[in-house]
């Protein structure tokens, strides 16, 4: 086959187009280190493709037009098609997800799951049902409750962090974000109603985490992210187990299951005898 390496395709950029926050690419858990055959199940498009998404960053725009921009050697509708062959083969799915935005207010967002290793239906379906655990940050991210930390001194430098400052407090912060606050929410109250100078922005930053943390709030017993499989090909919502290969039925080509198959001429006429059987049944009752 041809060799899988994204090199045959295009090289992965080092600005790669990124999706609007929330959306894009998101790895799927429990993935197997990467190795040079990762993708030899696949023809040798869907391999160079696979590869090269591969290697894209988490967040990076997944759609046909994106992907066909970066890869000169395909279009979009080849970009389309490849996408379609990498959900049946295992590779990704399309997802919806009903997460909560910093504004406090929930909304649907559209995700590509992508796993380097080939998985069944039952395992995506465990995954996006919530019984199979999400992975875990790489120590090259850091949390959000990090970067919202980070952000302070850039929204007013008299409260510039440090490095330091910022993993020590960075438990406080977290603690906001776990009670519904966005990153946005914690600049705010970082930053607002400043003395003319700071002095100690390390402590005034901790006083203003603990004394204005926000209460608690009030959660199901078992909270999970609500999460639908988008069809590749039409985008149809379903639930996981209901688009196998991450294709709706319409799209696999099956008919629906509550159609009656045709019948014979044989099962016809059966079917009539029978119809005229139980007609004569009251004559031979009242005769």
């Amino acid at each position: 086959m041809a060799d899988a390496n994204p090199s045959a395709a295009a090289r992965t950029p080092q600005a790669f187009p990124m999706a609007k926050p929330g959306y894009g690419k998101k790895s799927a858990p429990d993935q197997a280190p990467r190795t040079a055959t990762d993708f030899a199940h696949l023809p040798p498009r869907e391999a160079q493709i696979a590869a090269f998404v591969d290697r894209l960053p988490e967040g990076a725009a997944m759609d046909a037009k994106t992907l066909a921009a970066q890869l000169p050697a395909y279009g979009q509708a080849a970009c389309r098609t490849a996408l379609r062959r990498l959900s049946v083969a295992g590779n990704l799915r399309r997802v919806k997800e009903h997460l909560k935005g910093d504004d406090g207010a929930f909304h649907w967002v559209t995700r590509t799951y992508f796993s380097r290793t080939a998985r069944d239906d039952a395992w995506w379906t465990a995954v996006l049902t919530g019984e199979v655990p999400e992975p875990p940050a790489t120590p090259a991210r850091r949390s959000r409750a990090y970067a919202a930390l980070a952000a302070v001194g850039r929204t007013d430098p008299r409260m510039t962090l440090s490095h330091a400052d910022c993993v020590a407090l960075e438990p406080l912060a977290a603690a906001w974000l776990e009670r519904g606050a966005g990153e946005a929410h914690v600049v705010r109250e970082l930053t607002a109603g400043l003395p003319p100078e700071v002095h100690r922005a390390a402590a005034l930053a901790r006083r203003r985490l603990v004394d204005k943390l926000p209460p608690e709030q009030q959660r199901p017993e078992a909270s999970t992210t609500l999460r639908l499989v988008e069809c590749v090909v039409c985008a149809t919502p379903g639930r996981p187990e209901a688009l196998p290969g991450g294709l709706c039925r319409d799209c696999r080509g099956e008919p629906l299951p509550d159609a009656p198959a045709a019948l014979t001429p044989e099962e016809v006429h059966a079917k009539a005898a029978l119809l005229r059987a139980i007609n004569r049944e009251p004559e031979r009752n009242h005769a």
